[in-house]
């Protein structure tokens, strides 16, 4: 904890600050340093500073390039006396976000480190191989101090496996979700070693299906290292994560002490692993893994998965045949029942996902998005009860209406075996893809049926017995009780996100789905219960009524979005950049020039809320998008601009930064082979975002960044994304086009964007002003922008 609480008192450590590049810095090597005083003899401590350069393009938020000059790496390296060949890596960054602490993310993953390097440091037993910790000062940078690590230090080419350590909320247990690629010797490492496990499977193919706007430096070791490893994060109280609210004081020493128990194994295990030297013959298939209640982990090849899924899958096909084709003169009237229940939980399933949609429109439309987000009950009476009750009608509904005179133990075994072949179903397909997660449906098809052959006696009884019911209850206990568990995982890493994930997704829709999804597996088989019991009129009458007064409730708007609470806040987030932009013409005129505070909502909600407390900022000041200029013309410090269409510009007066950017054309050439080199010289704050739109019958071919090859963003636009450390020298970059002869109206247009995050030119009075008016349960992250747009002389060549 001390360590914790000394690097978030430095305060926001936002790349290029004295905060981040000097003081956090010279904090770690002061306390390294006296590590390795204390080292036994055993061990050797190296201590490296480096400062990397680089460029790279990647896929996130819809594809842009990075590109980075002098920012700032601690890298120590522990190895046994005489030396080793291979090594380990244990990666965190010490970099925050702007105007936050960053306890979470990631300052608690270092102090971890610093911790653990005491321990091996101290430890008379020396290690088989090296363990590399790498204190990175430039992640929320989009990745980019592990780029220039692992792409240019010397010490990265003698790394076999790597450990990182991320946050995506604060505190609570630590979930691996993500491992390898293949490498599934590393995930039984973790098996092995791990005091309090916390891994499923189901969370890596999630994150890895880009459904979630994050990324960490996982990407970077794995696709520009070709080294596997695991993916840490905490993911509780994801409200707060990326906020003011990211303190030490939240997270709790339980929380510290299970993380490093964890982190402390694996790398003992691996640093005294002979696999470790041998990592890439290893390297072969993909692993199935899940925590059971976080008492241990199972783990097995996916290979063996999909032979067992596919058994498992032809035994239950096998029961479902012979009970529908026997006897055989029967079989096509057991044929039609089977296949019109199998249809029937279908529709009803259908028809609850409509339903419970058309009430999460509704809740958009007339204005209480999130009214769950502080109180997640709420989403529960209201799309829990909706999903049930249409659920249970619309199976009440056949039973009295379409099987008036069905035996009822005849029914309830039917719409059993159908819910059976919906799983089975489902296995076959979801293992046939490819995807580890389809042991989730083995759970559903392997329990279910084991039940079923040890009380089929007890189906064919009239009523539903307590015997009966006992015993069935046992035989679904374990699906049961881990898809309760995982649901907890989702719903704790999902409901966070709904806070933060712009402005054009209705997050109701989506919880919406979340909770019908939930509905459908926890019913699946429970629906033939709906055949047994005489009536369902009382709890449809109870959960109608639950639903109706939650709906009015919701709807009156007594459930507040935000919170203030200073023990579990859960703030509406919102970014505000007073900004001056200049427009100019080919000729280098300025052709319009204003100067305003552009605001950003960062969920569906906008600002609706904030408008009665701060009565200008409303709808009336919907930003324009200047449809001729890239990126509408809007200083985006990333590319994310298809996920914030709604944001507003409030006029201000003009800003004047003492440290103006500047950006000048320094050669235009046309090359032998008739393509035009543009040359450029940029300089400016810490961080720039620099934006490239070629004109109609002209292509942006190739330019000096990344890897030569220009990625465009979503709408056709280029974007780099820039930033230095604490000095650098100018920017210096070149881009080439191929073009038409005739281009009147020039060839490209550039536009580059200075951000300040720090120092005197972060804020102007007029910004602090409007930030203070915001209420409490508001988190307003402001900073100073210049925009400029030229398509200038560039283009007249």
């Amino acid at each position: 904890m001390g360590y914790l609480d000394n690097i978030t008192a430095i305060g926001p450590r936002t790349v290029g600050s004295p905060e981040n590049e000097v003081l956090t810095v010279n904090y770690l090597i002061q306390q390294i340093k006296a590590i390795e005083t204390e080292s036994t003899d055993a061990h050797k401590i190296f201590v490296d500073i480096q400062r990397p350069t680089g460029s790279f393009s990647i896929d996130f938020l819809g594809g842009f390039t990075s590109y980075y000059a002098n920012i700032t790496n601690v890298v120590v390296k522990l190895e046994p006396r005489g030396g080793a060949e291979h090594a380990v890596l244990s990666n965190c960054h010490f970099d925050s976000v702007p105007n936050t602490p960053g306890a979470s993310d990631d300052a608690v993953s270092c102090s971890v480190m610093l911790e653990i390097l005491y321990t091996l440091s101290k430890s008379p037993e020396p290690l088989q191989h090296a363990v590399i910790f790498l204190f990175n000062g430039a992640e929320e940078n989009i990745l980019q101090a592990s780029h220039g690590f692992i792409t240019q230090h010397e010490w990265a080419k003698s790394i076999r496996a790597f450990i990182n350590l991320e946050a995506a909320g604060v505190g609570g247990k630590e979930l691996v979700f993500q491992t390898g690629p293949e490498n599934p010797w590393l995930v039984q490492a973790y098996v092995f070693a791990a005091k309090h496990p916390f891994a499923s499977v189901v969370a890596q193919e999630i994150f890895q299906s880009g459904i979630i706007p994050a990324d960490t430096d996982f990407r970077i070791y794995r696709d520009f290292g070709n080294v596997p490893g695991i993916d840490l994060a905490f993911i509780e109280n994801g409200y707060i994560y990326h906020t003011k609210y990211d303190t030490s004081d939240r997270i709790l020493t339980d929380s510290i002490q299970r993380a490093g128990d964890n982190i402390l194994a694996m790398l003992k295990y691996l640093a005294t692993s002979d696999m470790l030297a041998k990592s890439f013959e290893y390297r072969h298939g993909n692993v199935v893994f899940f925590d059971v209640l976080g008492l241990f982990v199972l783990a097995y090849p996916a290979r063996v998965g999909t032979i067992m899924n596919y058994i498992i899958a032809a035994i239950a096909f096998l029961y479902l045949g012979k009970k529908v084709f026997q006897p055989k003169n029967r079989a096509i009237n057991n044929l039609k029942k089977f296949f019109t229940a199998f249809g029937l939980i279908l529709l009803s399933w259908i028809s609850t996902l409509v339903t419970a949609l058309i009430v999460a429109v509704f809740i958009s439309l007339v204005g209480r998005s999130l009214s769950w987000y502080t109180h997640f009950y709420v989403s529960v009476f209201l799309y829990g009860t909706a999903a049930v009750v249409k659920l249970i009608l619309v199976h009440s509904l056949a039973k009295k209406f379409y099987y008036k005179n069905t035996n009822d133990q005849y029914l309830g075994d039917v719409f059993f075996d159908a819910s059976l072949m919906i799983w089975s179903i489902l296995l076959a397909m979801i293992t046939h893809i490819g995807l580890c997660s389809a042991f989730i449906c083995t759970l559903w098809v392997a329990f279910p049926l084991l039940t079923k052959l040890m009380i089929h006696e007890e189906f064919r009884q009239k009523g539903a017995t307590m015997k009966f019911v006992v015993m069935y209850m046992l035989g679904m206990f374990v699906p049961y009780l881990y898809m309760m568990y995982l649901n907890w995982t989702v719903f704790e890493m999902f409901t966070p996100i709904m806070g933060r994930s712009g402005s054009e997704i209705p997050p109701d829709v989506v919880l919406a789905g979340f909770i019908v999804a939930s509905t459908m597996i926890l019913s699946s088989y429970f629906i033939n219960f709906i055949y047994l019991v005489k009536s369902t009129k009382t709890t449809l009458i109870t959960l109608t009524a639950v639903f109706l007064v939650t709906l009015i409730l919701v709807c009156s708007g007594i459930f507040f979005p935000y919170s203030s609470d200073a023990a579990n806040p859960k703030p509406k987030r919102v970014f505000l950049q007073h900004m001056n932009r200049r427009f100019h013409d080919l000729d280098g005129n300025v052709v319009k020039s204003d100067s305003g505070i552009w605001i950003n909502g960062f969920d569906y909600n906008g600002i609706s809320h904030i408008t009665p407390h701060v009565p200008e900022i409303n709808d009336s000041i919907r930003t324009p998008c200047e449809e001729w200029a890239p990126f509408c013309g809007l200083p985006w410090i990333l590319p994310v601009h298809f996920m914030f269409r709604k944001n507003w510009y409030l006029p201000a007066s003009a800003i004047f930064p003492e440290s103006p950017i500047h950006f000048e054309v320094l050669t235009k050439e046309l090359t032998p082979w008739n393509s035009v080199r543009l040359s450029f010289e940029v300089s400016g704050p810490s961080h720039m975002s620099l934006y490239i739109r070629p004109h109609e019958g002209s292509a942006l071919s190739t330019w000096s960044l990344g890897d030569g090859t220009p990625v465009a963003s979503v709408g056709g636009d280029y974007f780099v994304f820039y930033s230095h450390g604490l000095q650098a020298t100018p920017w210096h970059f070149w881009i080439e086009l191929t073009a038409s002869e005739n281009h009147s109206d020039g060839i490209v247009s550039l536009a580059i964007a200075a951000h300040y995050f720090f120092g005197e030119d972060q804020k102007s009075p007029q910004l602090y002003a409007l930030q203070e008016r915001f209420p409490n349960w508001t988190f307003s992250s402001g900073w100073i922008v210049g925009l400029l747009e030229n398509t200038n002389q560039v283009d007249k060549i």
